[in-house]
């Protein structure tokens, strides 16, 4: 019988105002024309697959947990069911494509 691997716990020194902080960035950027284009493919960034527009949702390639930022080069769409899979790992910590 195969078992699935534990997922590696990781620490976080991320504070609490700093995800707040970048949460909030995250959220304005969500408004802007720039984000609104990213996502006018309905195409998630992990799986390839197809969605309306308004099925994806941004997701930050490295967590705002791992230390990541609410910036446009860490930011993507993602389709809900690989950012839940993703959770707060980094994208070659997950096997997304079985």
């Amino acid at each position: 019988m195969e078992t699935s691997p534990k997922e590696e716990p990781f620490f976080s020194t991320v504070s609490d105002e700093e995800i707040a902080r970048e949460r909030k960035k995250a959220k304005e950027l969500k408004n802007t024309a720039w984000w609104k284009n990213k996502r006018s493919s309905g195409t998630c960034h992990y799986c390839g697959k197809k969605f309306k527009v308004d099925e994806l949702t941004m997701d930050h390639l490295i967590p705002l947990i791992r230390g990541g930022l609410s910036v446009k080069s860490n930011l993507v769409p993602a389709c809900k069911e690989c950012n839940f899979k993703k959770k707060h790992s980094l994208p070659f910590e997950k096997d997304f494509f079985t």
